[in-house]
């Protein structure tokens, strides 16, 4: 699999070797030592999740407190999706900025987000089903959302009207959640990451003695 850094840090798209012929198509969508050589540490599976959306909704922007936040690895297994990255780690060189991926079941991308960016997405088929991976359970309480019609993110979504659960459209602004203290912080995030490399190495070296 071929895996590329997005513009956001902490984000990459994940690009799967099919292999097919008459009977049908198979790949690895996900394989955690070539995810950890390019992230610095593997993805700690805590949950999984899947969602089938009709075609023109909106889901997020979501995002988890940090410590533990909650890494993310999605992909669409069936339909098509626009899957969007939104840096909301405040101090970030790129905070408020957005990067999307197309995924989908021809191409089977994947992307994987770190802890403390923001990740939503628009169903561009009738009944799109997403999967994603997560490194920590669900936390109520600890769970946030940025409206994702928010004009000061400017998110180009490919509908005239998306479809927003009344959470989502309720959702405070990038400005709103900013001056309520609920965004993490650039440097919290980046320590957090380096807090589970530190670990994987000590475990890993451990295991070599």
């Amino acid at each position: 699999m071929k895996i590329r850094p997005l513009t956001i840090e902490g984000a990459w798209e994940i690009t799967p070797v099919l292999h097919g012929d008459d009977r049908g198509t198979f790949l690895e969508w996900y394989r955690f030592d070539h995810l950890a050589a390019a992230v610095g540490h593997p993805l700690d599976l805590a949950q999984a999740n899947l969602s089938t959306s009709a075609k023109g909704v909106v889901r997020g922007v979501h995002f988890a407190d940090v410590p533990p936040g909650q890494a993310k690895y999605v992909t669409c297994v069936s339909g098509a999706v626009l899957d969007v990255v939104v840096d909301l780690r405040v101090g970030s060189p790129t905070f408020g900025q957005w990067e999307a991926v197309t995924l989908d079941d021809t191409e089977r991308r994947a992307v994987y987000l770190a802890e403390g960016l923001g990740h939503a997405f628009c169903s561009l088929t009738e009944g799109a089903v997403v999967a994603y991976l997560c490194s920590a359970t669900y936390r109520p309480g600890h769970e946030h959302g940025i409206d994702p019609l928010d004009p000061e993110l400017g998110i180009t979504w490919p509908v005239d009207v998306p479809l927003l659960s009344p959470k989502d459209s309720g959702a405070p602004s990038l400005s709103e959640a900013l001056g309520a203290g609920l965004l993490p912080r650039f440097d919290t995030c980046r320590d957090f990451v380096e807090t589970i490399r530190r670990v994987d190495d000590s475990q890993s070296f451990g295991e070599g003695d």
